[in-house]
């Protein structure tokens, strides 16, 4: 049974960072956030009550201001996802920032650096 739950949680956090992914980047009129915004991956809890959304923010004049407007804006998501995922919760989503990119991005420079030497 448990596996079974794990795999049903499994896809909706699949979809849930499909959704929310197309949502802020072709819904979202938030002037606030800016750049290039990534869905990393999201987790729901198993109550299905809330989410954690991983982003990953490029290009963006103010990545602190970018994740007010996430934040602010995280009520008008919810109200999307729920038009688009029949559920019969949808969770409060917060957002988190996931600096795993940046952090390959920098190891892979300092590789390179290493390499040259």
């Amino acid at each position: 049974m448990a596996n079974k739950n794990n795999n049903r949680l499994g896809r909706i956090d699949e979809e849930f960072k499909k959704e929310i992914s197309n949502i802020i980047n072709y819904e979202l009129k938030e002037p606030k956030i800016t750049g290039l915004i990534s869905v990393t991956r999201v987790k729901v809890t198993p109550d299905l009550k809330y989410g954690k959304v991983w982003v990953s923010i490029l290009n963006s004049k103010n990545i602190n201001e970018t994740m007010e407007g996430l934040k602010k804006s995280s009520g008008f998501i919810r109200t999307e996802l729920a038009k688009k995922i029949n559920l019969r919760y949808t969770p409060e989503l917060s957002f988190v920032i996931d600096d795993s990119i940046e952090y390959g991005a920098k190891i892979d420079s300092i590789l390179k650096e290493i390499i040259k030497e």
